[in-house]
């Protein structure tokens, strides 16, 4: 019996609280374009495999710390705890069936005994994602993963079965890469001849990278850039790609996922959450410390906003899911009217997602009609409460209105997750502060907090600061790595990350008002789950 045209695999490791998006909108694409398409969620199977009694106690060993050993006795009953509706009623038991996974995951440490792996992270101690080299080694086989297991023994035999004409693997996240190379090398391996593509918003990421020193990455046959539509497609339908090993995908854009390679009660959540986008890219567009606005991974593409909450019913219908992450960098104002004025259409559904400190949102009454019409969280970038940092950040945003807002949407019964950074290229101890007194100003309008230090992407350039840079630890291994994806803020630029940081643990989160918030923000899975908690306290 043939196999499909093409496999879709979304590799690991990310949270597996939901399905991925990317995966789901390429399958839709596919299908609707009379390709035979696959997809499997190797990320969540991952998880679900290596939290295995057996396999645990396996690499436990045979005396293993008291702490571990209790959380490997608890994760059966863990998982089914996270993948009920009681787990958003007790925040206290949710907290504890994560920490229970999260101190099992750790008993995988791979064979360099150096990785990290916890609920949506992952680290090789030894290998870096941002090192040509190192992929090299990891597509080889000459070094693996804590994966290596889960990839030979239960995803490498499926695959074999199916007998694809084409492999995609889609790779969106940092903690992916290794994985994904060392599980592109397995399938070259044991399918040659099956070509394995290549895309994602990481691949895309290092596009001006690979293209500048003439870079390809030998366990993938091609690499895509940008939106994958038309060119898996093409590649489905048996059409070359053209010559070389990189291509430019297509403008087709795919708003519509197609959900049934997923099974949904088996991801980590309270309840099924569908993530579904109303746009690619970002409409704003002038943050001066965003990718999306100084290297765009897509080019904005916007659905039409007067389909878009039939969009949401027909997807609750089809697989009897009612909430629903809007995962658009920013959802637009258009549809956030669309949906307000969709009452009818949405009764009973219930969704969040990321949204900008816009004008629209200071009438109470749009406000209340966002939550009539289901709306429960908004995850807004504040980013600083410092008006002259919010400006040379491009940010569009003023403090006063923010203020406004957080006061609209909490009368709403609208959740509040805020997102602050420190350590932008100019910044001081004063523009810190005024974060701060923003913050516990507003402490009781605020729902859940994402507190971090700037990372600056190497193509950015900031008012009075040099072109260029070297890129930093977070975001590249050596000087000079060409994959590297962020630079360093010169300490001339501003107070340097290590005073950031140390205001931001020290009097930031030293601040009582601001340190129950962060208290009450679940611990791993962040707004994947917060959701579930905005009436708790």
């Amino acid at each position: 019996m043939a196999g499909p045209d093409l496999l879709l695999i979304h590799p690991p490791a990310a949270r597996p609280a939901e399905p991925p998006l990317g995966t789901a909108v390429l399958l839709s694409h596919l299908r609707r374009e009379g390709a035979s398409a696959e997809a499997i969620d190797a990320n969540l199977e991952a998880h679900l495999y290596l939290l295995d009694g057996g396999r645990l106690a396996a690499a436990a060993g045979p005396e293993p710390a008291t702490a571990l050993h209790r959380a490997m006795k608890n994760v059966p009953r863990a998982l089914s705890f996270l993948r009920s509706p009681e787990a958003g009623r007790s925040y206290s038991r949710y907290t504890s069936a994560a920490r229970h996974l999260n101190t099992a995951l750790s008993a995988h440490r791979g064979a360099s005994a150096r990785e990290r792996w916890t609920l949506g992270d992952y680290v090789h101690g030894a290998l870096s994602e941002f090192s040509s080299p190192d992929l090299a080694l990891a597509a080889s086989g000459k070094a693996g993963t804590v994966f290596s297991g889960y990839f030979r023994d239960a995803l490498l035999p499926r695959v074999d079965r199916m007998r694809p004409r084409g492999i995609a693997i889609s790779v969106n996240y940092r903690h992916q890469v290794l994985p994904a190379f060392e599980l592109a090398g397995l399938l070259r391996r044991r399918l040659p001849g099956v070509p394995v593509y290549g895309g994602g918003g990481m691949f895309t990421s290092w596009r001006n990278s690979l293209r500048g020193i003439g870079l390809g990455f030998s366990p993938f046959d091609r690499i895509g850039f940008g939106p994958g539509e038309s060119a898996l497609a093409a590649a489905a339908g048996g059409a070359s790609t053209g010559g070389g090993p990189f291509f430019e995908e297509g403008d087709a854009v795919e708003f519509l996922p197609d959900f049934g390679f997923a099974p949904l009660r088996e991801y980590l959540s309270p309840e099924p959450v569908l993530p579904v986008a109303a746009t690619r890219g970002c409409y704003w567009r002038r943050c001066r410390f965003c990718p999306e606005a100084v290297a765009p991974i897509h080019p904005y593409r916007a659905v039409d906003a007067g389909t878009f909450p039939g969009l949401l019913r027909e997807l609750s219908d089809r697989y009897g899911v009612r909430r629903f992450h809007l995962t658009d960098n920013a959802v637009p104002v258009a549809t956030l009217r669309s949906m307000a004025g969709g009452e009818s259409v949405l009764r009973g559904l219930s969704w969040h997602g990321f949204a900008r400190f816009e004008r629209e949102l200071l009438d109470p009454e749009f406000a209340s009609s966002l939550a009539t019409a289901g709306c429960s969280m908004l995850q807004l970038g504040l980013e600083s409460g410092s008006q002259p940092l919010l400006d040379r950040m491009g940010k569009g945003t003023r403090v006063a209105d923010a203020s406004t807002i957080l006061s609209n949407l909490a009368r709403a019964g609208i959740a509040a997750y805020v997102y602050v950074m420190l350590g932008a290229p100019g910044e001081t101890e004063t523009d810190a502060e005024r974060t701060r007194s923003f913050l516990a100003e507003h402490a009781g309008e605020i729902g859940f907090l994402n507190l971090s230090i700037l990372n600056l992407p190497r193509e950015a350039s900031w008012p009075g600061m040099a072109e260029g840079g070297v890129p930093s630890e977070e975001g590249g291994a050596d000087e000079g790595e060409p994959l590297g994806l962020y630079r360093r803020v010169p300490a001339s630029d501003g107070w340097g990350r290590a005073r950031a940081r140390r205001f931001l643990r020290q009097r930031i989160l030293g601040d009582p008002a601001i340190r129950a918030i962060a208290a009450r923000t679940p611990p791993w899975f962040g707004d994947s789950h917060a959701v579930f908690f905005r009436g708790t306290s």
